[in-house]
């Protein structure tokens, strides 16, 4: 734990900690920390704290089930860069729903608008929903093909 600390830059770490005392630590961090708590762990020993841990990642491929089933996210391939890698894809998610909701409120304001200020034909309204919906989903999927740096 000393090398690989000191090697990547991590100024705290803890290590040899029994199952309770991982919880009390994650406990400890939620009570002293204004953000999140991530807790990364693959056997039954860390499934409490995965559980109590804000966002709780389980390494899947060599992880107990119950690790698995208490987690948020399971990395199939243990391989600690992905948790990375799932950290990039939640910030892009989160930035295409958001853009997704004002897009379509936006959208469906200026379209009431319309209809009260004008005679509009109801097809408009339907194609307008409609469309939007289409356009909201695909905007979604395009998720799927975003390269993660």
């Amino acid at each position: 734990a000393d090398a690989i600390a000191s090697e990547v830059g991590i100024a705290e770490y803890h290590y040899e900690l029994l199952p309770e005392d991982k919880v009390n630590l994650v406990e400890e961090i939620k009570r002293n920390t204004k953000g999140k708590v991530s807790f990364v762990g693959d056997g039954i020993n860390d499934a409490a704290s995965i559980r109590i841990s804000d966002v709780g990642i389980a390494m899947g491929g060599i992880g107990s089930d119950v690790a698995v089933e208490n987690a948020d996210v399971v990395i199939m391939n243990d391989d600690p860069k992905k948790i990375f890698d799932a950290y990039k894809i939640a910030k892009i998610s989160r930035r295409t729903s958001i853009f997704n909701i004002v897009f379509s409120l936006l959208l469906k304001i200026s379209v009431i608008i319309l209809c009260l200020l004008f005679e509009v034909p109801m097809f408009v309204a339907v194609l307008a929903d409609t469309g939007l919906t289409v356009l909201m989903v695909l905007n979604s999927l395009l998720v799927l093909y975003r390269k993660v740096k």
